[in-house]
Formats: C-alpha cells, structure tokens, sequence
C-alpha cells in the first residue's frame, strides 16, 4: 500500500457517446472508500482545505474544470493541477492541504478512507508543524 502523494490513473473506457471512468471498492486507489463529497460554485479567488488530517485518506478528483491542490508536509510545499475526470491525487495522512484556482464550474470529488471525525482535524497551520516535528 503507497503513502506517498501521487496521481492515480483511473480506467478509461472511451466511447463515442462519451467516455466513462470509475472507482470501484479498492481496486484503483490505496484505500476502501468510507465517504465521499465534493466541492463546487467556489467563488474566484476562494481556497477550500486549509487542514491536515492526522489519519485519513483522501482521493481527490476533478471531475469538472480544474483547481490545484497545494501540500504541505511542514518543510516544502508542492502544487498539482487536476483537470482531467480519469485521474486523481492520493493525499495520505499528515499533510497541510488547500485547493486552489478553481475554474469556473468546477467540480472536486473527494473520496476519502473515513467517516467525518472533527478529532482527526488539524486547522491550524502552526499547530500542523508543532505535530510534524513531535513525530519526528
């Protein structure tokens, strides 16, 4: 199992009357899915995120128009544009996460590993470092 931060391909069944992509059970991502949301109408110049998890997962998806998602991990920050709906970004537990620049009509999907737990939250950025280093 990876838990490192890395784009997914997800299958790809191309057809003229439209293509489809999917997740099914574990097969494609790291994890059994739990809960999924999504994101969507984010004003221009918005950022969602803004939080680490101390134990979820998460498969982040644009499955309409594009944003960047931005990690942290308490020493460097790294940025992917998602903009295509068949492939995604692994974000593994213990990074800083924001999404970014959303186009207009822009849609995020997010599979994650858990039920929502408030617990398992870290929003503040200073406490976020303060954690990482106590794992050290």
């Amino acid at each position: 199992m990876t838990k490192q931060v890395e784009i997914i391909s997800l299958p790809k069944i191309q057809d003229p009357r439209g293509n489809l992509s999917f997740l099914q059970d574990n097969h494609q991502i790291p994890f059994a899915i739990a809960r999924t949301y999504w994101i969507y109408d984010v004003p221009g110049g918005e950022k969602r995120g803004g939080h680490a998890f101390k134990t979820q997962q998460e498969f982040i998806i644009a499955l309409s128009g594009s944003f960047e998602v931005v990690l942290n991990n308490g020493e460097e920050e790294k940025r992917w544009l998602l903009n295509r709906s068949y492939y995604g970004l692994y974000v593994p537990p213990g990074w800083w996460r924001s999404l970014e620049n959303f186009s207009t009509n822009a849609l995020a999907l997010i599979a994650s590993d858990k039920m929502y737990d408030s617990e398992d939250y870290i929003r503040d950025f200073s406490t976020f470092c303060e954690w990482i280093r106590m794992k050290k």
